[in-house]
C-alpha cells in the first residue's frame, strides 16, 4: 500500500516538517488546517472568514487525495476562544450539514495569535 504525501504549498509545511495530508490506502488524514490563504500567506481577522478559508484549504487537500466532503468521517475543531465556536456553525453546516461526521471541539492555544480556528479531518475514500 503506497503512502502519498499532499502539500498545500504553505511555508509552514517545509519549516515545521509535515504534510497537509497523508493518504494511506482508503484513509486520508488532513493535518490541522487554519484560515491562511496559502497563495498569499495572509489571514483574515474575522473568525467566520477564517473558517471559510480553512474549509477551502481542506477541500483542496481532499481533492488532491481523490476524496471529498462525503468521505469525511471525523472532524476536530480547535479554538483559542470558545466563544468563536458558535459564530462558525453556519460554515460547518455548509460543508457538513448532510455528511455529519463525528466531531469534537477543543479550546487550545494556536501557534500564531492571528489564528482563530484550526480544523483537522479524517476521511475514508469510498473509491480508489
Amino acid at each position: 500500500m503506497a503512502r502519498t504525501l499532499i502539500s498545500s504549498g504553505s511555508t509552514f509545511e517545509a519549516e515545521v516538517g509535515y504534510s497537509r495530508a497523508v493518504v494511506e490506502g482508503k484513509w486520508v488524514f488532513v493535518s490541522g488546517t487554519t484560515g491562511f490563504d496559502y497563495a498569499t500567506m495572509t489571514i483574515s481577522e474575522d473568525v467566520a472568514e477564517q473558517a471559510e478559508q480553512t474549509f477551502r484549504n481542506i477541500e483542496e487537500a481532499l481533492v488532491k487525495a481523490e476524496a471529498g466532503w462525503k468521505d469525511v468521517v471525523r472532524v476536530q475543531y480547535i479554538f483559542p476562544n470558545a466563544g468563536d465556536f458558535k459564530t462558525c456553525w453556519p460554515v460547518f453546516r455548509k460543508y457538513f450539514g448532510e455528511v455529519r461526521p463525528a466531531a469534537t471541539m477543543l479550546v487550545a492555544g494556536l501557534s500564531d495569535p492571528r489564528m482563530k480556528i484550526e480544523v483537522e479531518v479524517t476521511a475514508r475514500r469510498r473509491t480508489g
